[in-house]
């Protein structure tokens, strides 16, 4: 009869263990044995002998053990602890799972209607000691505004020196001139660098910054090369004037310094109102949705700044606004730098190389067409040029890398997961 009792008592046990794996399929993980993040049945039937032994071990019922661990909340609690741990508010694990792929649709598997109402049980869930332990003089304050200041100083610092070195190249000849623009092209550069370490458009990579010297490189002094070198030259070195041997572009560089501070503004902008859309939202496609025309909002005030910005140095200094070519070059490095920011750095890294790309090409197959035999090599260099001017090389080089850039950003910066941490690292 014990050995009845022993067979039956197990068989009984095999039967409920049963009911456990049955009881974990209809809560998120798959009755085929695969998990929402790729956790077997043998990890699922794990945890259940597990929670079965500690209930032997602790006298309490294997039932109501086996619907805590057949509990998937709990399971992705366990799978990310450290996220919720961090996260200052469920908004930040809301983002986090969503760059780990749960999606509303996944979330509903947990009993929640989206992600969102997931993240919020899953901070109410781990425990905060400083949640407890917080004394009143230990809340944050508002921040001081000297920093605030200090950003703003620093924004419109790049468009100030800048212009000083358009005057005093201005107003120089022969050698200090090339002084002067050495020390212009030096302080300029610092500037920009002290810009892009804190405020909205700071981030940790710099490796586009080969890149976009070249960019900027090219509108200073690369349509005055392309017009010489159709005519046969250039027959000397820049001199710092747009009727040189070597002409120089300065309206499109200086509008572009200019505008450092209207792009910090309009990111500003952009991140604020798709950090007030994570809070009001309630799924992730509401999210995008609603984001998506705060960007596009943001790259059009921006784009309508630098127009004006470009009209304005145009005239001020007696060349051509140069508006194609310096749009296109305005768009790109922001949605680049806005990407990188948001920690998406790949595609702006190619884009930026495949534009300085070709422009080099453009200048390269120029010269190369001067070789015996070799004319067919400028033939579409001087075809573009014929038919738009010098302006058509960086116009269509950073007309076509803005215009895949934006369709990436659309995607991308919509989404929850890129604004996980902005409102810390600002």
């Amino acid at each position: 009869m014990s050995g009845l009792d022993g067979k039956g008592t197990g068989r009984e046990g095999r039967g409920r263990e049963g009911t456990g794996r049955e009881s974990i399929g209809r809560e998120g993980i798959g009755l085929d044995g695969t998990g929402l993040d790729g956790t077997g049945r043998e990890d699922a039937g794990r945890a259940v002998r597990v929670a079965v032994g500690e209930a032997r071990d602790t006298g309490k019922s294997p039932s109501a053990v086996r619907r805590a661990a057949a509990d998937p909340v709990k399971g992705l609690l366990h799978r990310h602890r450290d996220l919720c741990e961090r996260a200052v508010d469920p908004l930040e694990i809301a983002a986090g799972l969503e760059a780990h792929g749960v999606t509303d649709r996944t979330a509903a598997r947990f009993r929640h209607r989206d992600v969102f109402s997931l993240a919020e049980e899953m901070y109410a869930r781990v425990p905060r000691d400083r949640d407890t332990s917080a004394s009143p003089e230990d809340a944050p304050t508002p921040g001081p505004r000297g920093p605030r200041t200090a950003g703003v100083v620093l924004a419109l610092l790049p468009g100030a020196l800048c212009a000083a070195a358009v005057i005093g190249l201005r107003l120089t000849e022969g050698r200090p001139r090339l002084i002067a623009a050495v020390v212009a092209i030096l302080a300029v550069t610092l500037a920009l660098g002290a810009a892009l370490r804190r405020g909205p458009l700071s981030a940790a990579t710099r490796t586009t910054s080969t890149w976009t010297c070249w960019l900027l490189g090219y509108a200073l002094l690369g349509d005055g090369l392309l017009r010489t070198a159709l005519s046969g030259g250039p027959d000397g070195l820049p001199d710092g004037s747009a009727d040189g041997p070597w002409p120089v572009t300065v309206a499109p560089v200086l509008a572009l310094a200019l505008s450092y501070a209207p792009a910090a503004g309009c990111a500003h902008l952009f991140v604020a109102g798709a950090r007030r859309k994570l809070t009001s939202s309630r799924g992730l496609a509401d999210f995008s949705a609603s984001v998506r025309p705060l960007l596009l909002g943001a790259f059009v005030l921006y784009m309508g700044a630098l127009a004006g910005l470009l009209a304005v140095t145009g005239a001020v200094l007696g060349e051509p606004a140069g508006h194609p070519q310096g749009l296109g070059l305005g768009a790109l490095l922001l949605l680049a730098r806005l990407l990188i920011v948001h920690g998406h750095a790949h595609a702006p890294m190619l884009v930026l190389t495949a534009a300085a790309a070709a422009e080099a090409a453009a200048l390269a197959t120029l010269f190369a067409g001067r070789l015996p035999g070799c004319g067919f090599l400028a033939a579409p260099v001087e075809a573009l040029v014929a038919a738009c001017g010098p302006a058509g090389v960086p116009t269509a080089a950073c007309g076509i890398g803005a215009l895949t850039l934006l369709i990436h950003a659309c995607r991308r910066l919509t989404r929850a997961s890129a604004h996980a941490s902005t409102e810390r690292t600002r």
